[in-house]
Order: C-alpha cells, then sequence, then structure tokens
C-alpha cells in the first residue's frame, strides 16, 4: 500500500510500476562439484546443461570458466519481452570475474534437445574459490510489482521537481523509512529496477539508458559479488525480444 504523503503522486507513479520476477533462492547441502538438481534446472552454482558439441566457455586466459547462475525460461512465469522457453547462464572467470571476464549463453529449446555434456572433471574446487557465489541454490520464481528504485536511472521521477534523494530530505525520520521500502528494488530478481552500491552503468551513455535488467543477484548468506556488492545482467530490449544474448552484458559493483 502506498504511504499517505505520497499519495498525491499515486496516478504518476503507476505509470513507473513494472512487473517482475521474484527469484527465492534456497541453498543446497551438496558440497561444491556435487549437484543433485537436473542439469536443465535453474540454479545458482551448480553443474550446467550445455550440449557435448559446443565449444564450453573459457576466460580469457583459456581456463575453463564457472557456471554462477542457470535460468530454465519454461520454469519461469512469462514476464514481456522475455523467452518463455530456452536457458540462459551466467558464466565468470575462476580467477577474474571481478574484471568481469564474463561470457552470456542462450540455449534455444532445440539444443535442449541436444546430447548434454556430462563430465566435468574439468573443473576443480579450487576454480570456486573466487567466486560470488559460495553455494548451489535451487531457484523457485514469483511475480511481484516493483515501484520504482533509488539507483535505478530509469526511474527518473520528480516529486515536486525534487529527485528521489532530494525529497528524501523533506521527510520525517518514518516517512523516509516507509518511502525507501516502497521503492525497495533489492533482492534477487529477473527484470524490474536495478538495485547498485555505486551507480548505474547505464546512465553513462544513451546507447545503453534504455536497456532491461535480465537478472539481478544480490547479497545474501552465500552470495556476495566483492564487499556487499550485486551483480546483474543487462541487454537492449529489441535484442531480448530477438533473443539476442550475444548484445547483453555483465556488471557488478560493491561498496
Amino acid at each position: 500500500m502506498i504511504p499517505n504523503f505520497l499519495k498525491k503522486f499515486e496516478t504518476d507513479l503507476k505509470e513507473y510500476e513494472r512487473e517482475f520476477i521474484k527469484i527465492l533462492a534456497k541453498p543446497r547441502k551438496e558440497k561444491l562439484l556435487e549437484d543433485n538438481l537436473d542439469l536443465k534446472d535453474s540454479k545458482f552454482l551448480g553443474i550446467p546443461f550445455f550440449p557435448k558439441e559446443r565449444d564450453y566457455p573459457k576466460d580469457k586466459n583459456g581456463k575453463p570458466m564457472v557456471l554462477v547462475a542457470q535460468l530454465n525460461f519454461a520454469q519461469i512465469p512469462p514476464l514481456a519481452f522475455f523467452p518463455t522457453e530456452g536457458i540462459l547462464q551466467l558464466f565468470l572467470s575462476a580467477t577474474d570475474w571481478y574484471e568481469e571476464d564474463s561470457v552470456i549463453v542462450y540455449h534455444s529449446k532445440e539444443e535442449l534437445e541436444k546430447e548434454p555434456l556430462n563430465d566435468f572433471t574439468f573443473l576443480t574446487v579450487k576454480d570456486y574459490e573466487e567466486m560470488p557465489v559460495f553455494k548451489l541454490h535451487q531457484l523457485s520464481f514469483e511475480k511481484g510489482v516493483d515501484k520504482g528504485g533509488s539507483e535505478d536511472s530509469q526511474f527518473d521521477y520528480l516529486f515536486n521537481n525534487a529527485n528521489y534523494w532530494d525529497f528524501t530530505e523533506s521527510l520525517t525520520g518514518e516517512q523516509e523509512e516507509a518511502f525507501g521500502a516502497y521503492f525497495d528494488a533489492t533482492g534477487h530478481k529477473i527484470g524490474g529496477y536495478a538495485e547498485f552500491t555505486q551507480s548505474d552503468p547505464r546512465d553513462c551513455g544513451a546507447d545503453q539508458h534504455d536497456d532491461i535488467q535480465i537478472l539481478q543477484i544480490d547479497v545474501d548468506k552465500h552470495i556476495m559479488f566483492g564487499d556487499s556488492g550485486v551483480g546483474h545482467i543487462f541487454i537492449n530490449k529489441q535484442a531480448l525480444i530477438a533473443k539476442d544474448f550475444s548484445k547483453a552484458y555483465f556488471y557488478w559493483d560493491c561498496c
């Protein structure tokens, strides 16, 4: 429910609402390199589905990369512009992920019928030592509605000609707390508004300004990008509609 002190803005703010998919990430008990989930299941960390005939992702030094996130869209509630089938994956370098050494892969429904790679002995426990995700997570999903976000450059609404942060200076402590809770963009999610510990990279260039957030991986007990940081995948809207994930890019920041 919208706080009373925001009621006068309610009609305008409705235009800024966005559907998103909340990701419920349940840590598993398996040790590293163990994964009792299906190869095609949505997950953070774990063993990926990967066609045997396709070259497995390698980092800039030629080392096999580690799966950090796998989204099976057939398991996810439908969301505007997003696929309803196929699998999207984020792979990070075991040693240089913090330099954004990443690969984003999409497997179409047809590719999911191909013989999968089953031998992952080229990965070792050492490859997981610096990963921002420390434990295998099983993912489930539910729809939600984002109202806005304090750090997302696409939430540019002006409250009485004041931006988000300037407006908070006019609020009481209790109002400020309610304001932050109403425009909360934190959490693991698909779509919606993005949360940053520093700033929104899409605000740096006109060609990225309208890019859509595909995935946000937030801090929890077994996940942290750097010092309380957050990881994201973004993409141009038309590329997303065309399922051209070669245009997608990984970004993270921290305190």
